[in-house]
């Protein structure tokens, strides 16, 4: 039975190595930068957000800090989940976030799709 195992160990390796191509291709094709053109379309679905360089951003108002602690303490599961975190910045009553995707060194579909989650938090 010894003598088997390593004659089956390639194939194993194979099937691991085409599961594992198969689970990462999706999440290659969603951190893939985007084009200028890609962008501007994008950006049409997320209206409050602003592209600043290779970012997109927006701002959000609340009545006070609580509210807008409150705001921040929900974007922790959507982030998490993503595996995608957004910049924050809470000055008194307003919450600045801003998405990129660093590894791929500029904005990616993955900014979009967090952009719309963190939108349907707010609106």
């Amino acid at each position: 039975m010894l003598s088997i195992l390593p004659q089956r160990l390639p194939k194993v390796a194979m099937i691991i190595a085409i599961a594992f191509t198969l689970l990462v291709q999706p999440l290659q094709a969603n951190a893939m930068p985007l084009t200028q053109t890609e962008i501007d379309q994008k950006i049409q679905a997320v209206p409050q957000w602003q592209q600043k360089k290779q970012n997109i951003v927006r701002v959000f108002k609340f009545k006070n800090f609580v509210e807008a602690i409150a705001f921040v303490n929900q974007l922790v599961e959507p982030a998490e989940s993503a595996g995608h975190h957004p910049d924050i910045t809470i000055e008194y009553n307003q919450v600045t976030v801003s998405l990129t995707t660093h590894d791929a060194g500029g904005l990616t579909q993955m900014d979009f799709d967090l952009a719309q989650t963190i939108s349907d938090l707010n609106d």
